[in-house]
């Protein structure tokens, strides 16, 4: 699937190989959008696809060893434009712990949902997939048993979607991000089978 893959703001530093993208990330790097910090950051590299498939999964494994300034992140990403997008990462924060967590964004406007994780994990997995303009993000420790990180809603998200990964350093800072074991599959976020759609009786709303 690299050969399918194009940069959006390519990095001076990376090397493309068969098996592996390496990303040495440029300071002051990122990507927000409005919320509580006021301001708007969207110049991070990202390098990504194209489909208008509905209903698939992309894997990929992270190795962010060389991580060590607040903010420093790499994962995965699927940006629309610069009001509508998301990602998923974890972000260096110091010697003690580090954020996992993933931003949706909406027309303008980011928000952020995190956990703390030990700060000596240094690979994490990702697993995205996407059921039409709803998409599930997941992570993995091994690459085998996935957790679900969140549910959303992209409001922008129902046709052609550009996804893939990113790599930056908000703050004065620089490191090598790592991605290998990239892969597309059906769509591993199965249809729902419990609660039904509710139905409303008109009944309900006679006089």
């Amino acid at each position: 699937m690299i050969d399918k893959m194009k940069w959006l703001r390519q990095p001076k530093d990376f090397q493309i190989n068969e098996n592996s993208i390496e990303v040495t990330t440029m300071p002051h790097t990122d990507l927000w959008q409005r919320t509580y910090y006021h301001f708007r950051n969207d110049n991070a590299p990202v390098f990504q696809m194209d489909t208008e498939e509905k209903f698939f999964s992309f894997i990929v494994r992270t190795d962010f060893t060389a991580s060590h300034h607040r903010f420093d992140q790499c994962g995965i990403v699927m940006y629309l434009d610069s009001e509508n997008w998301l990602k998923a990462s974890v972000e260096y924060e110091n010697d003690k712990f580090q954020h996992l967590g993933s931003v949706v964004t909406n027309h303008g406007y980011s928000d952020w949902a995190t956990t703390a994780i030990p700060a000596d994990v240094r690979e994490m997995w990702y697993r995205f997939s996407r059921r039409e303009d709803d998409y599930c993000i997941e992570c993995s420790y091994d690459g085998l048993e996935f957790s679900q990180m969140r549910v959303c809603h992209m409001w922008e998200g129902a046709g052609k979607i550009s996804f893939g990964i990113y790599a930056c350093s908000p703050e004065d800072s620089s490191f090598k991000a790592v991605f290998t074991n990239m892969e597309l599959t059906e769509c591993a976020w199965k249809a729902h089978d419990g609660q039904q759609p509710d139905q409303v009786s008109d009944s309900l709303y006679k006089v």
